[in-house]
């Protein structure tokens, strides 16, 4: 009996339209982050502490995408951050088509950096290339230290890891050294950092590993350094 295999053609179609993405971003010098996690993980909290910690430096924007409703579009905008949210309509991940789109309603060229929130999901995510420059995910502390055991693809392609909510540490049986081994075991590359997101602590470690990224991205396509 022959199988067919639909996801190839999806994928591979994806794949090229992913690369055109990523020839734009380095054309213009924009460094693009694809933010993964679980739902209530603190995705868009990092996000607002992020861009505190670089908005004096840097045009940023953000994709925000969700299955539905753009309360965290609103949220990054009420910051004056230009923001766009996609409605994946029940897809569980956003795709490179998706971020084509959202792309032509920015304007590139007073951007260094987007970020995009992916949709809250440890699994999907994983699948998809978008033209990013980088994949990082974020764990929250009341998610439990097992989840690397549980979904280790997501840990192994990201560059790296935040650790959040790292100020309620003493209120769950989060074991951090048996957490950081596992990540470590999966992605010995991989740097963890430790924040709480909604007071700002740890923010400015991760601000400064990506303020490198995107200077790499800028200078590559002729850019003075920040």
């Amino acid at each position: 009996m022959a199988t067919i295999d639909v996801s190839k053609p999806i994928l591979d179609l994806n794949e090229k339209l992913a690369a055109a993405n990523r020839e734009r971003f380095d054309e213009k010098g924009v460094f693009v982050l694809d933010l993964m996690a679980s739902p209530g993980a603190g995705k868009t909290s990092t996000i607002l502490a992020t861009i505190a910690a670089l908005r004096d430096r840097y045009g940023i924007a953000v994709i925000e995408g969700d299955i539905a409703s753009k309360v965290d579009a609103e949220k990054v905008k009420a910051h004056g951050i230009p923001a766009v949210q996609i409605n994946t309509g029940g897809a569980c991940h956003l795709e490179s088509d998706m971020i084509g789109r959202a792309v032509a309603a920015l304007d590139l060229d007073a951007l260094d950096l987007i970020i995009i929130e992916n949709v809250g999901n440890l699994v999907c995510p994983t699948e998809f290339y978008l033209g990013e420059h980088a994949k990082v995910m974020i764990l929250s502390v009341p998610e439990g230290h097992d989840k690397p055991y549980k979904y280790p693809a997501i840990f192994q392609i990201s560059e790296a890891v935040i650790l959040n909510k790292v100020d309620t540490l003493s209120v769950f049986d989060f074991d951090v050294e048996e957490f950081e081994g596992v990540v470590r075991s999966l992605n010995p590359q991989s740097p963890i950092f430790h924040i709480a997101a909604t007071k700002g602590d740890g923010v400015g470690a991760w601000a400064e590993w990506l303020a490198e990224r995107i200077e790499t991205v800028r200078i590559a396509a002729g850019k003075s350094p920040k």
